[in-house]
């Protein structure tokens, strides 16, 4: 009897051992799943698509390589915001709550991204922007910040964009215009402060404009008798190339210096002839040499995309770039806090060991508890159209 007895419980014992086993097993198994909200749709479609073309290459490259935290495979989970903040924020809650993200990348537009800001902080899910440059969306005052970004940041680009119409076109009054959204607000900001900052430039006068004018010759006739020597456009691309029409129609051939909003759809196609005539802030050029880390980028998106030959065929190529690197540095955290819990890869990434051999650069520490941004005015690069290529200008 104390040997069936004996016999028993070691069976049940073994159940138990082979039951956890394949619970383990199974937990090892599940996908970690990493969020994307983007405009997928409507005129900033195509910088969505290069979000998701350099995210995919990048999980694409982690999950041959064996995934993370002993073979979790990564899988991307997208939502459309139509480039609209209340489309976004519900996005970001699908993710978060529905499909238990890991972490989530968000897309283009800056009004969108300071709208999830406060749902990232509050739910302690790390958000990474990797195109909007609101300096609102790092620089939140939450403490502990879950929001960080490998993009350019308003308060630098502003700096850059002020300089080079000085330095680049010998233009010493410079007219802004503006999108009228919080993103023109922050880079009013960030202009206005830069320009204190630079005594080789006054800023004559400062126009605004909705999303949908299609002409501003208005706005353009006033920066034109108020002296502008050149122009400082922070816009999205339809409003952008209505801009560039106006000031071909005005006759007024000012050299523009733009944001980098207008690389968010088919600028060249709709702002016309003119549109060479923009030249705008970038973080990466797939144009000329590249090191091995852009040649095997480009090889990879040749392979993956049957629209893409070669470097010329990449669209908006900073939103490719940045998620890619943003997909690499998230995924370094993960195995460095060998967890998917917020908190921990939180504080993963404001602490990263060692370095990684990025596209864009090499990064070393790129973030800290004091700064949630990867990038900095050493990374910025000026470009323009030629074409459908971004081609650098210096």
């Amino acid at each position: 009897m104390r040997s069936f007895i004996r016999t028993r419980m070691l069976t049940a014992l073994a159940g138990v051992g082979i039951a956890a086993l394949s619970a383990g097993l199974a937990a090892a198994a599940d996908p970690i799943k990493i969020g994307h909200v983007a405009a997928l749709s409507g005129a900033s479609a195509q910088s969505g698509e290069a979000i998701t073309r350099g995210l995919m290459v990048a999980i694409d490259e982690i999950n041959a390589a064996g995934g993370l935290l002993d073979g979790r495979m990564l899988e991307l989970v997208q939502r459309d915001d139509e480039s609209r903040p209340p489309r976004g924020l519900i996005a970001a809650r699908e993710l978060i709550f529905n499909e238990e993200v890991t972490a989530f990348f968000g897309g283009i537009d800056s009004p969108v991204g300071l709208a999830i800001v406060p749902l990232a902080n509050q739910t302690e899910t790390p958000f990474i922007a990797v195109w909007a440059a609101a300096t609102g969306i790092t620089r939140n005052g939450a403490d502990p910040n879950f929001v960080f970004r490998v993009s350019a940041i308003d308060a630098l680009v502003d700096v850059k964009l002020i300089d080079y119409a000085n330095t680049k076109f010998g233009a010493s009054k410079v007219g802004l215009m503006l999108i009228n959204n919080p993103w023109g607000e922050s880079n009013e900001r960030g202009l206005t402060a830069a320009d204190d900052a630079n005594d080789a430039v006054e800023i004559v006068g400062i126009e605004t404009f909705e999303n949908a004018d299609v002409d501003m010759t208005p706005q353009l006739t006033r920066l034109r008798d108020a002296g502008a020597e050149a122009i400082i456009l922070v816009t999205n691309t339809p409003p952008g190339a209505q801009m560039m029409k106006s000031r071909e129609r005005m006759g007024w051939d000012a050299p523009v210096v733009s944001h980098w909003g207008i690389a968010g759809g088919r600028f060249p196609e709709l702002a016309g002839p003119t549109a060479p005539d923009a030249h705008f802030i970038q973080t990466y050029s797939f144009h000329g040499e590249q090191g091995p880390v852009g040649e095997k980028v480009i090889s990879m998106l040749a392979e993956k995309y049957d629209d893409v030959e070669d470097a010329g065929d990449i669209m908006a190529p900073v939103g490719t770039a940045n998620a890619y690197d943003a997909m690499h540095l998230l995924a370094l955290a993960i195995t460095q806090a060998g967890s998917t819990d917020g908190d921990a890869i939180r504080q993963a990434l404001e602490d990263l060991d060692g370095t990684y051999e990025g596209l864009i650069k090499t990064y070393e520490k790129p973030f800290s508890a004091e700064n949630h941004d990867a990038l900095g005015p050493d990374d910025y690069i000026m470009v323009h159209y030629e074409g459908d290529e971004v081609v650098p200008t210096e």
